[in-house]
């Protein structure tokens, strides 16, 4: 049932994608949407930085023309997955509350961990969904997509200039750490309907089997899970359906970052936006490890 409204959303997407007009001019600092060379801007800065990211071509019938042929999308190969997002270590006397809701609000896990990184903190944060209904308005999404919005509203910008996801271990149920792992490749579309960029994930087991979609969903914070991942077409790779952290909040989000950085006395360039972008997504797949090599300055 989930494939099929899976499916149902992807070719509502397809139609209105089709239909909306290439953004022309930049909007970045007032709604945190991109253009097209902006995005090519922020692709760049992200493989100089990152070089585990590359531009690739995909598969040319399926080329965009409002992008150069040799960088329709961005890819990074065989990143570790090394445990399960069940496995992550909790403990009560880390957390704190962030939002008091009259149930379960907002709650950091891991707050007062030394060693706590932003996805660590914000995986786990917890949306009373009674009192905060869907708002998501886009047209192939009937559920509000509870994503990176609290990345922004937590204050926690500063702890991601810091973060070293390559730390997280856990212990197994015998004791010993896990040593079997898992690895995803990644991909970064340019979404032409919500014009903002879009994360793309397909994982394998040891062996490099592919991952069956539960078995992804395993990697996957449980409150996004068939809510902001969804499993769809990649728009430029043949093969099986993907993974994907549906788009319709990332410009909301962004725009609150542009908006705390501002009033800092900073400012975001528009070059930062895969940077950035790839810290607070990290708190939706908190145990697949991909690279943060750069900091932000504040």
């Amino acid at each position: 049932m989930q494939n099929l409204i899976n499916n149902v959303k992807s070719g509502a997407h397809k139609v209105g994608e089709y239909l909306t007009p290439v953004l022309k001019e930049t909007k970045f600092q007032e709604t945190g949407v991109v253009t097209p060379e902006e995005f090519l801007a922020a692709g760049d800065h992200l493989v100089h930085h990152c070089p585990t990211w590359q531009w690739a071509s995909g598969d040319e019938s399926s080329a965009k023309e409002y992008l150069p042929k040799d960088k329709q999308f961005l890819i990074t190969r065989n990143v570790p997955c090394h445990i399960r997002c069940r496995q992550m270590e909790y403990s009560s006397e880390q957390e704190k509350v962030i939002d008091d809701g009259e149930d379960e609000g907002w709650v950091d896990t891991h707050h007062f961990s030394e060693k706590s990184s932003v996805e660590e903190k914000v995986s786990e944060m917890k949306l009373d969904e009674d009192e905060d209904g869907p708002t998501a308005t886009d047209p192939d999404s009937d559920e509000e997509a509870v994503d990176m919005e609290a990345f922004a509203e937590s204050g926690m910008l500063e702890d991601a200039a810091t973060v070293d996801v390559a730390s997280k271990k856990t212990k197994s149920a015998g004791g010993g750490e896990i040593v079997s792992t898992r690895t995803y490749d990644l991909n970064i579309t340019y979404d032409k309907y919500y014009q903002t960029p879009r994360l793309w994930l397909f994982g394998y087991d040891e062996s490099r089997k592919p991952l069956s979609v539960d078995e992804m969903y395993e990697d996957f914070s449980a409150d996004h899970a068939n809510k902001t991942i969804t499993i769809e077409t990649h728009p430029h790779l043949p093969g099986p359906p993907q993974a994907s952290v549906h788009p319709c909040r990332h410009a909301q989000v962004m725009k609150k970052l542009i908006d705390q950085i501002t009033e800092g006395g900073g400012e975001l360039g528009v070059h930062m936006y895969l940077i950035v972008f790839l810290k607070f997504v990290q708190a939706i797949i908190p145990t697949i490890d991909y690279d943060f090599t750069q900091n932000l300055a504040l």
